[in-house]
């Protein structure tokens, strides 16, 4: 069987097509920078368990009283299974955490969340160390 020339190139097409999540996806180096640490405590609004990323969405009280919300990335869901994290379990709006990880460059409320501490006290690993180029 012979394919013709137009048939390659659309399957090369396809198949470039198909990869482009790949190609979009970033290091941790690219969006974070490890010399900004954060640390927060806060309510949970929002929990996105899907993929590429887990993202956490944290409303925290600054000095003021004001509202402040908090995105924070983490590892994909089937590396937080294998963490120990139960999707609708481990974490649920209106819990109350604690959030240790690295800022966004851009100096927005983004974070790569590295450490959750659940309302009973217990540490969850969320995220790669910082300089590590995981993503």
């Amino acid at each position: 069987m012979r394919i013709s020339q137009s048939g390659t190139l659309i399957a090369i097409f396809a198949l470039l097509t198909l990869a482009a999540p790949i190609f979009a996806h970033h290091s941790f180096g690219a969006e974070y920078d490890d010399s900004k640490p954060v640390s927060v405590t806060g309510v949970i609004a929002k929990v996105d368990w899907e993929n590429p990323h887990m993202h956490l969405y944290v409303d925290v009280k600054d000095d003021a009283g004001n509202l402040v919300h908090w995105k924070f990335e983490c590892f994909p869901p089937n590396m937080l299974v294998r963490q120990g994290w139960r999707k609708d379990l481990t974490v649920k709006v209106g819990d109350t955490i604690s959030v240790f990880g690295w800022r966004a460059r851009d100096g927005s409320n983004l974070a790569h969340a590295r450490e959750v501490t659940l309302a009973d006290g217990k540490k969850m690993t969320s995220g790669p160390p910082a300089n590590t180029g995981a993503n």
